[in-house]
C-alpha cells in the first residue's frame, strides 16, 4: 500500500525503529469483525448458531473475527439484527465505557450507529441511551441500525454537543465522544481515505476534538464516566488532546484500562510529559489484530448536580385505543409505555427520557407505528423489538429456506395461516411483518431495505 509521503515521514519519526514493523503491517491482510447482539441471543447461543468460523476479539465479549472471504451481510441473519459488522478496535471504546442497565447514556458522536448499538447491549434494554450526530444525513444510516438492532430505548437527536449540554447539564452517568478524526489508523480498512488524508488537517480536527470534549464535561454528572477515541495515530488528536482536557478540567482523572496482549499504553512524551497518560490505551496494527485506535477513559471526580429534568407529555391512555385494539388482535404481549406521539406517530420511551422540546429530535424512543383514521399500522422497529412468541401468528423459516430471499426482496410469498398481521422469522428471530390473504402473505417489508438480486453486502462501520 503506498502511503502519503508526509505521513510516512511523521510515522518514522514518532516510532523510531518501531517503524519498519508498523509499515510491514499494511502489506497484510486487514481483519474482519462483527458482534453478536445481546439484546438477541447469548453468547452460547450465537457460538451454535454462528453461519461460518469465528474467532473471540480479546477486548469485546461480544466481538468475533470472521474470515475475510464470508459474506456475513449477505446471510439472513443480519437482516434480523442478529450480528452488526464491525471493524475489530472499533469494539474497544464502549467495551470500556461499558454502561450498566438503568443508566443514562449519550453516545455524543454516534453515525453511523456501531458503537450505539453496542453501548444497547450493554444496557439490556434498561435506562435511557442517547444517540446524537450533527450530520441528518449520517443519521439516516444510524436509525436504520438502531432498527435492525431491536433498540427499545434509544432517542436520536441531530444537535450540536454545545446545545445538548445547555439543555441536560449535569445528566449523563456516561458519555462516549468517538471523535471525528483525520482516520489514519483505518487506512488499510478504507483506501479511500489515503485520497482524503491531509497534513494540515489534524490541527483542525484536534480544535474541533477538544471543543466536544468541554461539552461533553459539562453533560456528565459527578461520579460519571466518559471516553474518548479516535481511530488516528497523531499524538495532537490523542494525547495532546487529553492533556489539554486534564489542564482544562481538574475535576477529571484519567483511569487505567486494562491491557489484553499487544495493547500498547499512551506515551507520555507526547502529550506534554504528563505520566498519567500512559493509563490510555493504543491500538497499533502491527501489535494486535485490528486496525488503529486510541481510546482515553475518564471519570468525573466532582462538579455541580443538573437540575432536575421534567417528562415530555405523554400520550394519555384514552387516545390510544387504536393501538389497544391493535395489540389485542395481533399480540400475545404487552407493551408498557410511556408513549409520546409526533404527528401520526406512536413511540414507546424510557421512563428517564427528559423533554426534549427546542431540540431537533429524530427518534423520542421505539417507533410502534402510526395511526391512521382509527386504525394503528405496526412498524418495522416494532416486530424487531420483539421476540418470538410475542405476535399471534408467526412464519418461523429455516435460514436456507428459498422465501426468505423473496421475502427480503420484498415479493409476496404463499402461506395457508390466519388471515392477519403476521410477523416473519429466521430460525426463529423476527425479519419483519407480512398480511396473510387468500393463501399469500403479502409483503410489508420497508422497501428501502429490500434487497436487490444476490443480497447485499454491509460493512457499517
Amino acid at each position: 500500500m503506498e502511503l502519503p509521503v508526509k505521513f510516512v515521514e511523521k510515522m518514522r519519526e514518532l516510532l523510531g525503529e518501531e517503524a519498519e514493523a508498523f509499515f510491514a503491517s499494511y502489506d497484510q491482510p486487514r481483519t474482519y469483525g462483527l458482534r453478536y447482539n445481546p439484546l438477541k441471543l447469548t453468547r452460547e447461543e450465537w457460538l451454535r448458531i454462528a453461519p461460518f468460523p469465528v474467532e473471540p476479539v480479546p477486548w469485546a465479549e461480544e466481538g468475533f473475527y470472521y474470515p475475510g472471504e464470508y459474506r456475513p451481510g449477505k446471510h439472513p441473519y443480519y437482516h434480523a439484527g442478529i450480528y452488526y459488522i464491525q471493524e475489530p478496535s472499533a469494539m474497544l471504546p464502549a467495551a470500556v465505557l461499558r454502561p450498566k442497565p438503568g443508566e443514562k447514556v449519550l453516545d455524543l458522536c454516534a453515525a453511523p450507529g456501531g458503537k450505539t448499538t453496542q453501548l444497547a447491549g450493554y444496557l439490556r434494554g434498561k435506562g435511557l441511551l442517547v444517540a446524537n450526530d450533527t450530520s441528518p444525513v449520517r443519521l439516516k444510516g444510524l436509525i436504520k441500525n438502531v432498527e435492525l438492532a431491536g433498540i427499545t430505548n434509544c432517542t436520536v437527536t441531530n444537535e450540536t454537543p454545545e446545545r445538548l449540554a445547555k439543555w441536560f447539564p449535569a445528566f449523563f452517568d456516561c458519555v462516549l465522544v468517538d471523535a471525528p478524526c483525520s482516520g489514519e489508523g483505518m487506512f488499510r480498512k478504507d483506501p479511500g481515505m489515503l485520497k482524503e488524508w491531509r497534513a494540515s488537517s489534524v490541527l483542525s480536527y484536534s480544535r474541533k476534538q477538544s471543543h466536544i470534549m468541554r461539552a461533553a464535561a459539562r453533560l456528565l454528572r459527578p461520579g460519571g464516566r466518559l471516553v474518548y477515541s479516535t481511530c488516528t495515530f497523531d499524538p495532537r488528536e490523542n494525547e495532546e488532546v487529553i492533556d489539554r482536557f486534564l489542564q482544562e478540567h481538574p475535576e477529571f482523572e484519567l483511569v487505567d484500562i486494562p491491557r489484553t496482549e499487544g495493547m500498547a499504553s499512551g506515551r507520555p512524551e507526547w502529550g506534554g510529559g504528563r505520566e498519567e497518560l500512559q493509563k490510555t490505551v493504543r491500538i497499533w496494527p502491527h501489535l494486535v489484530r485490528g486496525e488503529g485506535h486510541f481510546v482515553a477513559l475518564l471519570i468525573k471526580k466532582d462538579g455541580p448536580e443538573g437540575k432536575e429534568q421534567t417528562p415530555p407529555p405523554y400520550v394519555r391512555t384514552e387516545e390510544l385505543e387504536d393501538f389497544h385494539t391493535f395489540m389485542k388482535n395481533n399480540m400475545t404481549t404487552e407493551i408498557e409505555g410511556p408513549f409520546v406521539a409526533y404527528g401520526k406517530r406512536l413511540y414507546a420511551v424510557p421512563p428517564e427520557l427528559p423533554n426534549f422540546q427546542g431540540l431537533r429530535v429524530l427518534r423520542p424512543g421505539w417507533l410502534l407505528g402510526t395511526r391512521e383514521k382509527g386504525r394503528f399500522e405496526p412498524s418495522h422497529s416494532m416486530a424487531l423489538g420483539l421476540k418470538k412468541g410475542s405476535f399471534r401468528r408467526e412464519i418461523d423459516l429455516p435460514a436456507d429456506d428459498p422465501r426468505l430471499l423473496a421475502y427480503l426482496k420484498g415479493e409476496s410469498i404463499p402461506w395457508e395461516g390466519e388471515r392477519g398481521w403476521t410477523v416473519v422469522m429466521v430460525d426463529g428471530f423476527p425479519l419483519g411483518w407480512g398480511k396473510v390473504s387468500d393463501g399469500m402473505l403479502k409483503n410489508r417489508y420497508p422497501k428501502g431495505w429490500r434487497l436487490a438480486e444476490g443480497g447485499i453486502l454491509t460493512d457499517a462501520e
